[in-house]
């Protein structure tokens, strides 16, 4: 049988890095965590991954590290930048301890000239991983999952992984047992299965240690009703560095909504935080989804009354059946978007809405403009109804809000703090209602500098994420502004509640985005519903019905043009349909599609210990 492709690429890499012939290449090890290389350093050598696992990670300005895909053994790093004879455009990392063989530039061009395959093979290999990072093929795919209490957590575990095989992957459960398996059977474990899920209870802290350096990515699971434990947890100095420790909290059935979370996250510092009904199915196929990559964000924008239409965006899902993972959005659109997070059905999201806004007109408290037109009073008042004392972090569902931080310039991500006041000032329209002060930091509607945050969505989750966005459409009604009300009129007609003309085009100005700003944040998403709703003010709060209506139908007619459903769009090909037919690679990656939990016999030797860097 002739050899693959890859195989001609190992086998070429081999003969230069290692057919004795080559002086110039060097051996060395990293330790999980350790950097290879980062973003701008140059790029005069070609890497060899010979054994563990490499992250790689890109830094965005106003964003945290993100995880672009992983480097398995046999692959070559920074081949791209390296050819191109320019500095590394993202940073490498070893997700756990690793071998490496590096060759200098030179030496790599000299000895390739004997090898006439390898330049080609190259070229095919970085279109190949541009492929498979669009199709979720390089995304992590072995996980950690650590017990932070005393209860066993594997049952919790086995849920998720029944999940996972029910999409139709691949899924192997490794426990304890393997802890005495020799380094290449994990390995093959990991190569044979789309996903690994390591599971370490809280009494085996050299199993949970060891599953800590072995991991793409890890969640410490604990319970929201306990302490967190006072003995260090093992992701520690490992992989907080780089956020790719998650924290879930199981909670009782009985327990209608979370607490406590600000403890475990003050100990733990994840970059993503779960909470979790114990024993509940449902909840266990979204941590499933999380895993694969296939849960789904959904954000929204912001565009005062007309944000109405959000409201039938998600009725329309509903209806659809397209689960809701992870939710946020900017201004009104965080409001709507509050309502999933605090795990409202529909009929109470409208309900509520319904009376902040439409019977209550919250901005008639019109001031003299010292600070604003209008004193926010009301709008404290609702907010407080609506939140009460709900810290952001005690949410059901993952959720943030954005605000303008008028103090650094720059836009703030709310996911922690009491709900309210975080609502308060993604709200503040400036002119309209008075900025909010948050630990010194004075701040505003998040529709000045973020209107549609849809890339903050991409840094919470690598899912599909569906984005409804208002911003674009008509706000101001121009016969308000060439005619104009009189006083006596406004009065008469009630329409005073709603602010004179002067709170529509601030109101306005504060929701446009640049376009480069908006066609970025449109990138971001993988459906992208765009509602009309013709003839609504951006003030018209009693417009609730025809708003809603608007968002429901746009997002019916975008989701009928799909092929398929919203999870899979970002959907990974299975280990199985990689493999060449009739080869022994796809007759180990097709296990029996069942959880199992793996129980390796013994080696003879143990899992070598962390090397020191060279």
């Amino acid at each position: 049988m002739a050899p693959t492709r890859s195989d001609r690429l190992e086998h070429a890499l081999h003969r230069i890095f290692d057919g004795g012939r080559n002086t110039h290449a060097s051996w060395f090890a990293l330790t999980g965590g350790e950097p290879l290389f980062n973003a701008g350093d140059p790029s005069d050598v070609l890497y060899l991954l010979r054994s563990g696992r490499l992250g790689v990670f890109r830094n965005e300005d106003g964003h945290p590290s993100q995880f672009v895909g992983v480097i398995r053994p046999g692959e070559p790093v920074g081949e791209m930048a390296m050819l191109a004879g320019t500095p590394h455009t993202a940073g490498v990392v070893a997700l756990r301890d690793s071998e490496m063989v590096a060759l200098p530039r030179e030496a790599f061009f000299e000895a390739a000239r004997t090898e006439p395959d390898l330049m080609v093979e190259l070229s095919r290999l970085m279109i190949q991983r541009a492929r498979d990072r669009a199709a979720g093929g390089s995304e992590p795919s072995v996980f950690g999952f650590i017990a932070a209490r005393p209860r066993p957590i594997r049952t919790f575990v086995e849920q998720i992984a029944a999940a996972i095989i029910r999409q139709g992957f691949t899924c192997q459960v490794i426990d304890n047992s393997a802890l005495s398996s020799a380094s290449d059977w994990f390995s093959r474990v990991e190569d044979a299965h789309d996903f690994v899920l390591y599971v370490a209870e809280a009494d085996e802290r050299t199993w949970a240690n060891l599953c800590a350096r072995q991991v793409d990515r890890l969640f410490i699971v604990g319970n929201t009703l306990l302490a967190p434990p006072a003995y260090p947890l093992p992701h520690k100095g490992v992989l907080d560095a780089r956020q790719r420790t998650d924290l879930i909290l199981l909670r009782d059935p009985r327990m209608t909504r979370p607490a406590n979370t600000a403890v475990w996250l003050d100990t733990v510092e994840p970059g993503r935080w779960f909470h979790v009904i114990e024993g509940d199915l449902a909840d266990a196929a979204r941590m499933a989804r999380v895993v694969t990559g296939t849960a789904v964000g959904v954000v929204f924008s912001g565009g005062g009354a007309r944000a109405y239409a959000h409201i039938g965006a998600l009725k329309a899902l509903e209806e659809a059946k397209v689960p809701i993972d992870f939710v946020g959005g900017s201004s009104m659109g965080a409001v709507i978007a509050a309502g999933p997070a605090m795990g409202w059905s529909q009929d109470e999201l409208e309900v509520r809405i319904r009376k902040a806004f439409v019977d209550s007109d919250p901005l008639s408290d019109i001031t003299f403009p010292l600070v604003a037109m209008t004193r926010a009073g009301k709008v404290a008042e609702l907010l407080k109804d609506a939140y009460g004392e709900v810290d952001l972090a005690d949410l059901v569902r993952p959720f943030f809000a954005v605000s303008t931080n008028l103090t650094s310039g720059l836009i703030e991500v709310h996911r922690r703090g009491l709900m309210r006041q975080a609502m308060r000032a993604t709200i503040a329209i400036p002119g309209v209602m008075p900025p909010v002060v948050i630990d010194g930091q004075v701040l505003v509607d998040g529709a000045v500098l973020k209107n549609f945050p849809a890339d903050v969505m991409r840094q919470m989750t690598r899912g599909p994420i569906v984005g409804c966005d208002v911003s674009r459409t008509r706000g101001v009604d121009p016969a308000i502004i060439q005619h104009p009300q009189s006083i006596w009129n406004m009065i008469v007609s009630g329409s005073w509640k709603r602010g004179p003309p002067i709170v529509s085009i601030l109101m306005r100005a504060a929701t446009l985005t640049s376009d480069s700003e908006l066609e970025q944040s449109r990138a971001a998403t993988d459906v992208l519903i765009q509602p009309t709703p013709e003839g609504i003010d951006i003030r018209d709060w009693k417009a609730f019905e025809p708003g809603i209506a608007a968002g429901y139908q746009a997002t019916r007619d975008v989701l009928a043009t799909l092929d398929g459903p919203v999870t899979d769009l970002h959907r990974r090909k299975p280990v199985s349909a990689a493999a060449p037919p009739g080869t022994d690679a796809e007759t180990a990656a097709a296990p029996p599609r069942r959880t199992v939990v793996e129980r390796p016999r013994k080696a003879p030797r143990q899992r070598p210990k962390e090397k020191p860097s060279a």
